[in-house]
């Protein structure tokens, strides 16, 4: 058995019931269920559609992400995430370089990078490279004043602890930031790289062993392991090349808002929703999200 969950953006509000009709009645499917008045529905389908893909490629132009999840097992143990441009809406990298005077040239790495177009390890020595003598404190300014969290995450967070998951927060950026955001919204472990400090001033360093795609699959192995968890067990979220590896092995992989050649690699994918399309896709409604 399949359910097929469409969803659309949270402030547009605008998933048309007939759309909703339609398509159930051309896959024969059960009664919808709405999670979300005018934003979720899903209903579940004997098989998985063989024209599904076309269909999504339709729903996206509307507006609507479309959803095929095993119904059974959708419900998950572990939240699984990445920090960039996926719990925050920014990437803490390209915030220090602006500080730093560099913008422009490591938001161009930065892009490559989490496309897959650049070796992932290099690219992170190189633009750390160009913070090198930034003063250290600019490090809580950009905390303060350039990052935001993605909408949907405390809501994600609380509504997965409070049914008893774990949450680890891994990412290729920075303790530094995961360490904080990860308090913010709730996360029970984080993992992240080290930028070396030295009198106060970054030295241009990144602490060795450098955190990449393998890192956290690695992660996933070890704290599921650790919990007594399988990977089917995990929902995992990210939007860059480096999350491919946790993406693909958790039970549930979300690509959330992520770049091209990323989402073109995964089943799940979110384009529209923000972050409580995680809890939709795990069968949630906005009823059961917890404060």
């Amino acid at each position: 058995m399949f359910t097929i969950i469409l969803l659309t953006s949270p402030k547009a509000r605008t998933l048309d019931p007939a759309l909703v009709d339609s398509l159930r009645n051309a896959w024969g499917g059960r009664d919808a269920l709405w999670l979300s008045a005018d934003e979720a529905a899903e209903f579940t389908v004997p098989v998985a559609p063989a024209n599904f893909e076309e269909v999504w490629e339709s729903c996206q132009a509307m507006g609507v992400d479309l959803v095929l999840v095993q119904t059974a097992t959708r419900r998950k143990r572990m939240l699984l995430a990445d920090m960039d441009s996926t719990m925050i809406e920014q990437e803490c990298i390209d915030e220090l370089a602006e500080v730093a005077g560099v913008g422009a040239h490591v938001k161009a790495i930065t892009a490559r990078a989490m496309n897959g177009e650049l070796d992932f390890e290099g690219a992170l020595n190189e633009r750390v490279g160009l913070l090198k003598g930034l003063d250290a404190s600019v490090i809580d300014k950009v905390l303060a004043e350039r990052i935001t969290l993605m909408p949907g995450g405390i809501t994600l967070l609380a509504t997965m602890r409070a049914h008893g998951a774990h949450a680890a927060l891994v990412s290729g950026g920075f303790t530094a930031f995961t360490a904080r955001v990860s308090e913010m919204l709730g996360f029970d472990e984080n993992r992240a790289n080290t930028l070396i400090i030295h009198d106060g001033v970054l030295t241009g360093q990144v602490g060795m062993p450098i955190l990449g795609k393998q890192a956290k699959v690695d992660a996933l192995e070890e704290i599921t392991a650790r919990l007594g968890l399988a990977a089917s067990d995990v929902i995992a979220v990210g939007d860059g090349a480096n999350d491919l590896g946790m993406l693909g092995r958790a039970g549930l992989g979300v690509a959330l808002h992520a770049k091209p050649s990323v989402a073109a690699q995964c089943d799940v994918r979110v384009n529209f929703g923000d972050l409580t399309a995680l809890l939709f896709v795990q069968g949630y409604g906005r009823n059961d999200f917890a404060a």
